[in-house]
């Protein structure tokens, strides 16, 4: 019961930080949400691995040391930037060196994510020194703090260097009616905008398909927004509270898409240990942390290619959802069919896929439903994960291998009577059971498939219904900018 309490109070304290540092940060980029989003979660992911490397160099003699670590690290951190994680208005300006700060960040990412996944791979198939180890993780501290150091190149950057945005997209996240004042506005000038005159700003022919196609969602849009105007409460793309977003359809398909879609990857990342024992694998902790890598750079890279689609071509970011989860289904195959080399695959294509999610799905909602009241609106969503462990993890993968266990238990034991041997029949009973084979997780990995199809039709649907929305926020930009 103790240790039910104190997992408790340590897990919902870790949400409270993941909560603060995203909600601040989107509010602070609005126009970069989906590398922000993508960038943070993906160290969210990392933090285990590059913890248990420092555990690894400081080399304490027990457990209770690591768990004292463990308490006592985040706690001081936490202290030492309680003043400066909040909203700090960078909204309102767009500065040139964003995208090179960002691709730098990318590139320090991709380089901390080999660098770990090369050393703990060494870590496991080599004996390695303490001394080496050593060595090893003061490197790491290294690309760690280059982000620190940008931050604060940026932050005694000359402000005669900042380019402020075209006043119809200024935006305060804190103002409603000034959202109300740029949905009317932005609304007017699209009723007012033939598809003709769209074209005509587009100089190059070849940009001549983007521009028509943006020019019919316009006037979709147009047409849409003045049909919103006769209902009541705020629209896609306002500020919503949690209640109502509860009422919207749109809500809830990416809360039933999050819940297929990274509650079978959960359940894969819950059971890689006995799924790689099963297939014949001694050495586990290989694809564990294989799979933290993937997964770090899933959010990161998710977060990277769906700005790409709406940032350039307008399109609805869910569209990156409907692939990952497409590539999740063939892989939850290749767990199934035990194919020699089928872990590493496997491992690798859920990491990625199961990583996406959770870039991509913050940023939509607060698209969306607003930044106002996003940090109900994620946490809400973040009950997905323990939904789907529970069901697909709790009741599906774990009872189909425990009655496969129990059914290769059973023809051993009938074995061990026939050839005579009563001893090794009695000692089975008292040993844990043990499933061995493709046929362990054969059965769950497919139904996990088969939930990822449903995934990615619910996140069709949810493509098809946010297009215009998309069209709204980013096709105007990407016309003029092109």
């Amino acid at each position: 019961m103790q240790m039910c309490v104190l997992i408790f109070v340590g897990h919902n304290g870790e949400t409270y930080f993941n909560t603060a540092a995203l909600v601040s940060c989107v509010q602070n980029f609005p126009k970069s949400r989906g590398p922000v989003v993508g960038i943070l979660k993906g160290f969210a992911a990392l933090s285990g691995a590059i913890l248990t490397q420092i555990y690894t160099m400081i080399n304490f003699p027990d457990q209770a040391s690591l768990i004292f670590m463990v308490a006592f690290g985040p706690t001081v951190v936490v202290f030492a930037l309680m003043f400066i994680i909040r909203p700090v208005g960078g909204h309102k300006e767009v500065r040139p060196s964003d995208g090179l700060s960002f691709t730098v960040v990318y590139s320090v990412c991709l380089l901390l994510a080999a660098y770990l996944m090369a050393i703990m791979l060494l870590e496991d198939l080599v004996s390695v020194s303490h001394n080496l180890i050593t060595i090893f993780t003061l490197i790491l501290f290294v690309p760690l703090f280059i982000p620190i150091v940008l931050s604060f190149c940026e932050g005694h950057r000359d402000p005669a260097e900042e380019v402020l945005l075209p006043k119809p997209y200024q935006h305060d996240a804190g103002n409603p009616e000034q959202d109300t004042r740029e949905h009317e506005v932005v609304s007017s000038e699209f009723k007012d905008e033939n598809p003709e005159e769209v074209d005509s700003l587009v100089v190059p022919e070849g940009q001549k398909r983007i521009a028509q196609l943006q020019a019919k969602l316009f006037q979709a849009t147009a047409e849409g927004a003045v049909r919103l105007k006769n209902r009541k409460g705020p629209h896609r793309g306002e500020d919503f509270t949690l209640m109502q977003a509860l009422i919207k359809a749109d809500f809830w398909l990416i809360m039933f898409s999050l819940l297929l879609g990274s509650g079978s990857g959960l359940t894969v990342i819950d059971n890689l240990g006995q799924m790689s024992q099963s297939l014949g694998y001694d050495n586990t902790h290989i694809f564990v942390s294989m799979i933290c890598i993937w997964n770090f750079i899933g959010r990161v890279g998710g977060g990277f290619i769906s700005e790409i689609i709406v940032r350039d071509h307008a399109y609805p970011r869910p569209i990156v959802i409907v692939v990952a989860q497409l590539v999740m289904a063939v892989g939850h195959v290749f767990f199934a069919m035990g194919w020699p080399g089928a872990m590493y695959i496997g491992t690798l294509l859920i990491g990625l896929c199961y990583g996406a999610h959770w870039a991509i799905m913050p940023a939509t909602v607060s698209e969306l439903f607003g930044l106002k009241k996003f940090g109900a609106l994620y946490n809400f969503l973040n009950l997905a994960n323990p939904a789907g462990t529970l069901v697909f993890s709790g009741v599906i993968a774990s009872r189909i291998y425990d009655r496969e266990a129990e059914k290769q238990a059973r023809q051993h034991h009938i074995q061990s009577h026939i050839s005579g041997s009563i001893f090794s029949g009695m000692l089975t009973a008292d040993e844990s059971l043990n499933c061995e084979g493709s046929i362990c997780f054969f059965l769950s990995s497919m139904i996990m498939s088969g939930f990822c199809i449903i995934a990615v039709i619910l996140s069709m649907i949810l493509v098809y219904r946010t297009k215009t929305v998309y069209a709204h926020l980013y096709g105007k930009s990407c016309i003029r900018y092109q």
